[in-house]
């Protein structure tokens, strides 16, 4: 009896698409080298890559490491989460920072034009991809230098009171607002790319600058729940504990009853502190 042939596996549907795909690579890449004479062989890693993207598996490229100090789009409202559980960086020093309106002379002639034909409308700013240290009141001090900043919220963590990164600036002038877009939008700060977008007016939330203004203060939450635990009860409240937790106690017997042990919890309540 001759010997069984070794039976042929057919190739999945993945690698017969990166199959033909590399056939028909190979042959226009031998086409484009003998027009232009060269002898170089088949970059072998370059077809692999196309191929591997073709099956749907994306090679990783040293294009997707992100650059140090600075933030990538894919930043959310909540990022740093580990950061939120140190302390608070302190503010920086705004006088170390330049004075774009006062250096460039173009803003500094567009700004001149604005203020002697103020506009009666106020513009709004919306503005992303802060550094901390860059908090309210050094946010302020440093938009002054485009017009005077009628309100300013920075968005921050209600817990923790990190900043989430975003803040939203009010000028007097919608003119100066727009000013003041045009040159920060894509200001790197202190290792940060800044996103400043001036907002429609049809889109400014109403409820937008609650809190605005105003400067954060830590939230004493073990001070508070501790006063809300110690606090003095009434009559009718103190019967109601103890009714709860007789209950809990008789249920907790009888499953020792239950279970065949002979023990005895004994009614428990609170102790006379009186």
């Amino acid at each position: 009896m001759a010997p069984l042939a070794p039976a042929k596996m057919k190739n999945s549907p993945k690698q017969q698409v990166s199959t033909r795909y590399r056939s028909d690579l190979d042959s226009k890449l031998s086409r484009t080298f003998r027009r232009s004479g060269s002898t170089v062989s088949r970059p072998r890693h370059k077809v692999e890559a196309a191929a591997s993207h073709i099956v749907g598996q994306q090679p990783k490229s040293d294009d997707e490491t992100p650059f140090h100090g600075l933030s990538s789009d894919e930043d959310s409202s909540d990022e740093d989460e580990h950061e939120n559980e140190s302390p608070e960086i302190p503010g920086i020093d705004i006088a170390k920072l330049p004075p774009v309106a006062k250096d460039d002379a173009e803003v500094k002639r567009r700004l001149e034009w604005a203020r002697k034909n103020p506009n009666q409308e106020r513009g709004v700013l919306y503005l992303a991809r802060i550094p901390h240290g860059f908090y309210e009141d050094e946010m302020k001090a440093y938009f002054s230098q485009f017009g005077d900043v009628t309100r300013l919220r920075l968005s921050r963590n209600k817990k923790t009171g990190r900043s989430k990164h975003y803040a939203f600036i009010e000028f007097d002038s919608a003119s100066v607002a727009q000013i003041a877009s045009e040159t920060m939008d894509n200001y790197l700060l202190m290792g940060h790319i800044l996103q400043c977008k001036v907002i429609p007016k049809n889109e400014v939330h109403p409820k937008l600058w609650v809190g605005s203004n105003r400067k954060w203060r830590d939230v004493p939450h073990d001070r508070i729940h501790r006063v809300k635990h110690n606090r003095a009860r009434a009559e009718d409240q103190q019967q109601r504990i103890e009714r709860r937790l007789v209950k809990k106690q008789l249920a907790r017997q009888a499953k020792i009853d239950a279970a065949g042990i002979e023990y005895a919890i004994g009614l428990a309540g609170y102790a006379d502190t009186s």
